[in-house]
């Protein structure tokens, strides 16, 4: 079991009606103006951002709004962000939305914090930040993890390059989680949500690492509830006990619990990544899903054992030691059709992705050949374009 750091300072306010309470809980912070970064206007539609605004205005608190945040969240509109909050002199930022707003709001409270460096710089591994402003998240989707993660993730449209970067200051310092927030996202966006909190977790179960028991049994649990959980939210949207279930999965799927004592990169994210920046109408975890299952295949055999635990304790498969491979095949079958169950794509094709673009989007993985992406079975720009011409036949 490797060493490992544990950190997650995020407060999270759990349950019905916990939204009532931000405007106190900003109040506590001392803070002078709070940029309301959301997106489109489902948070307009639905009275939350109103609702919001007349909690900030009985505690005395200054505010400006930020909408129009868009799915795959873009550079130059956390740019935008950052010039008006220097001009206003934010000090609070306040994401009301999904993993998109609270991405674009860490970025901006990072970059009004640190006004001499160039957001993107953080992205390409090229700076850190040295310091942040304040912030906090309403949550009305469970998918991304954003509100108790380290990570942030844009697109740079410019360069059709979409990039996460991990820091302690992408810490939320509180989240509101009322599972009833989340009753009106669509169907369509529910199974999303249900593949990205899964994926979060299971990419780092088959991450490099050993002997890691008790990390194992809890991604195990969230992997499972996931599971079982997205799909009973998207069949009843109003199920209130299916929504908390799938929310507190996303928490904790991607807070750094589920890789203590084990190496983390999300393979599959990565190639996913590519997908969605070169199509920026692909919705992320659509993408993960038209993955997924051909990366899986394409990589068992480097790690037979890891893959038959996963075959036993996720899908209740019985693992012939003799014949591993039969079970496993059936569990990312299964697992396929799960996908298929809540209308997620299996192939590149149902994306519309074009058959002349996968060299592409290996090239765009692999950095035009110059990274290997590292794992049981490490992946350069053949290993990815042949995953990726898997997933573009798997239909």
């Amino acid at each position: 079991m490797e060493n490992f750091i544990y950190y997650t300072p995020t407060k999270i306010y759990f349950g019905k009606g916990e939204e009532d309470k931000v405007g106190k809980i900003i109040k506590a912070y001392n803070v002078h103006k709070i940029l309301l970064v959301f997106g489109s206007g489902s948070v307009k539609r639905s009275g939350l951002l109103d609702k919001v605004e007349k909690l900030l205005k009985e505690e005395g608190l200054e505010y400006i709004e930020f909408g129009g945040v868009t799915p795959n969240p873009e550079l130059d509109f956390a740019y935008k962000g950052i010039e008006l909050g220097k001009k206003e002199g934010i000090d609070f930022v306040l994401a009301i939305g999904g993993g998109s707003a609270i991405d674009t709001a860490k970025g901006i409270a990072n970059g009004i914090a640190n006004p001499e460096d160039d957001l993107w710089d953080y992205h390409l591994k090229k700076k850190k930040p040295s310091k942040t402003l304040k912030k906090g998240a309403i949550l009305t989707l469970s998918a991304a993890g954003s509100e108790m993660s380290d990570s942030s993730v844009l697109t740079n449209t410019k360069t059709h390059s979409k990039s996460g970067y991990n820091h302690d200051f992408n810490r939320l310092d509180f989240a509101i989680c009322n599972p009833e927030l989340t009753y009106t996202v669509s169907p369509y966006q529910t199974a999303c949500g249900a593949v990205d909190i899964g994926m979060h977790t299971i990419e780092r179960y088959f991450a490099i690492g050993n002997e890691t028991e008790l990390t194992d049994e809890i991604a195990e649990a969230i992997i499972r509830i996931s599971f079982k959980y997205g799909k009973l939210s998207y069949l009843n949207p109003n199920d209130y006990n299916a929504r908390a279930q799938i929310m507190w999965c996303s928490s904790l799927s991607h807070n750094g619990l589920t890789h203590c004592g084990k190496g983390f990169l999300l393979t599959v994210h990565q190639l996913e990544h590519a997908v969605s920046a070169l199509y920026p109408n692909v919705a992320h975890g659509a993408g993960l899903a038209a993955l997924w299952c051909s990366w899986a295949r394409y990589v068992y055999k480097s790690n037979i054992a890891r893959w038959s635990q996963y075959s036993s304790s996720i899908w209740g498969l019985d693992v012939d030691p003799n014949d591993p491979e039969e079970a496993i095949l059936k569990a990312i079958y299964l697992q396929e059709k799960f996908y298929q169950e809540i209308n997620m794509p299996i192939g590149l094709k149902e994306l519309g992705v074009k058959e002349s673009d996968l060299e592409t989007l290996a090239l765009m993985t692999s950095k035009n050949k110059t990274r290997t992406i590292p794992g049981y079975k490490p992946l350069g720009f053949q290993e990815v374009l042949d995953i990726f011409k898997l997933a573009y036949n798997n239909d």
